[in-house]
């Protein structure tokens, strides 16, 4: 939470934020460039079900908050759809690691913002206004210049990627329901566990015998994520959104720089031109949000009564 000065004023620290989102992207690269080092000895399925496994140790700060929440039948129905669809989505993002380059994993990946935008006006009736139009349109046209349809052949990869995008935006805006209901932690908590039970019939069906060495790749990409996902929270609390949100760009620049010369994978310019498209148009969605979130919060100080 952002530290108060004497007046009750927020008061935000920017470098503080720049600089936990700079690691926060960091550790996201280290997921991807970890996952990519593993190849496709372990079937997706699996190596993605291992991985939760592995990172349900980082729940033990939320077991007493676990034990202190009561939840309705319906709370719980949306935690278990929730966490089938995000096991779609990681499922189908470690097979997608595996068949196209870390910078078009990384660039698709920006989709998810954007999908999440569009499915808040589709189903949680948020105004889609003209200006979230226009950015959602850049997007899609931003992974035309990533697939080039026509011109190029649009690998199992791409589809899995897109596919990808549906499920992770269905994840996140159950999760934006859920943050009304249960703290943030309780939500991240579930989601760890009902996506290892989602994960686990596909895992047992495919399973393949590990090593130790596999084992500690694996905890390592549950401890990078962990840790992302930390930074980035920090992030948000020390300084806003216009501040942090920029700074995810960078994530595409150090995809492509760990794709060319750790795995030798050529810089794509269209991939790189794409993806700057993609950013832009989240980066934009997500100021516009910033701004709106301001003047509706000045609204209802004008419209509450003095005491």
């Amino acid at each position: 939470m952002n530290a108060l000065n004497t007046s009750g004023v927020a008061q935000t620290r920017p470098l503080a934020g720049v600089l936990w989102m700079l690691l926060s992207g960091l550790c996201f690269v280290g997921v991807t460039a970890t996952v990519k080092h593993m190849g496709d000895a372990i079937p997706a399925p699996q190596s993605a079900f291992l991985r939760y496994v592995l990172g349900l140790v980082f729940l033990l700060p939320v077991v007493p908050a676990f034990r202190q929440m009561r939840l309705a039948p319906r709370d719980w129905g949306l935690f278990g759809v929730r966490g089938m669809a995000h096991a779609c989505g990681v499922m189908l993002w470690f097979y997608a690691m595996t068949r196209i380059p870390l910078a078009e994993v990384t660039a698709m990946s920006y989709l998810t913002p954007v999908g999440v935008a569009l499915g808040a006006a589709l189903f949680l009736s948020e105004r889609l206004r003209l200006r979230r139009i226009v950015a959602i349109a850049a997007a899609v046209a931003g992974a035309m210049i990533i697939l080039r349809p026509g011109l190029r052949e649009i690998s199992p990869g791409h589809l899995a990627m897109l596919l990808n995008a549906v499920f992770f935006s269905a994840s996140y805006l159950i999760a934006k329901r859920m943050t009304g209901v249960v703290p943030p932690s309780v939500v991240v908590g579930m989601l760890s566990i009902f996506v290892t039970l989602g994960l686990a019939p596909f895992a047992f069906a495919v399973w393949v015998p590990v090593t130790l060495a596999q084992l500690a790749w694996l905890f390592l990409v549950a401890a990078f994520a962990t840790a992302g996902h930390y930074a980035m929270t920090v992030a948000f609390a020390a300084a806003p959104i216009s501040v942090t949100q920029p700074v995810t760009a960078l994530q595409l620049v150090w995809a492509v720089m760990v794709g060319a010369m750790l795995f030798a994978e050529p810089v794509d310019l269209y991939v790189i031109m794409g993806g700057g498209v993609i950013v832009g148009a989240v980066i934009f969605i997500a100021l516009r949000e910033q701004a709106l979130a301001r003047a509706e919060g000045r609204a209802q100080k004008l419209r509450a009564p003095e005491i």
